[in-house]
């Protein structure tokens, strides 16, 4: 015991080192034991959404969302969400896929969906950027009066 303890005193930028690391690890292991969401590939996202009665939510910015989003979502920044959960609470039973632009963000709406009582939480895996680039998803553009839906490099618009 009095070796450790030297060590310690003698090595105490590794000793907090190994401290802060040990730290995280547990906490790392703790968030992925308890989160309440599921993680889901863009594929299964829109199986999932032919299946059943689901809710899609982009928590983009707002002026990203006019520019290409999964066809029925809504828009709800991450910065408003806490806001606007009320706008959805109907929706607590259902599925609710979320998607951001690369899948960082849709972590954290999913936890206050969690904490505001959903009970289906599922994250798209890569965001927007899987959706529309790895998967080819249809998306659909409103950024302009014309409503345009893209589907693997062919525009149709519709007036």
């Amino acid at each position: 015991m009095e070796r450790y303890l030297d060590f310690i005193l003698n090595h105490y930028i590794l000793s907090l080192a190994l401290a802060v690391v040990t730290y995280l690890l547990i906490q790392e292991f703790l968030d992925t034991a308890f989160k309440k969401h599921s993680d889901i590939s863009p594929l299964l996202a829109v199986a999932k959404m032919n299946d059943s009665d689901t809710l899609v939510i982009d928590v983009r910015d707002a002026t990203d969302f006019p520019a290409s989003h999964i066809d029925q979502a809504i828009s709800m920044p991450l910065g408003k969400l806490a806001e606007d959960i009320s706008k959805i609470s109907e929706h607590k039973n259902k599925p609710v896929l979320i998607a951001c632009l690369n899948g960082t963000r849709s972590a954290s709406a999913a936890k206050l969906l969690a904490k505001a009582g959903f009970e289906q939480i599922f994250v798209i895996t890569g965001g927007m950027q899987a959706w529309e680039n790895d998967y080819k998803l249809p998306i659909k553009n409103t950024s302009n009066k014309q409503s345009k839906t893209k589907t693997n490099n062919i525009i149709v618009v519709n007036e």
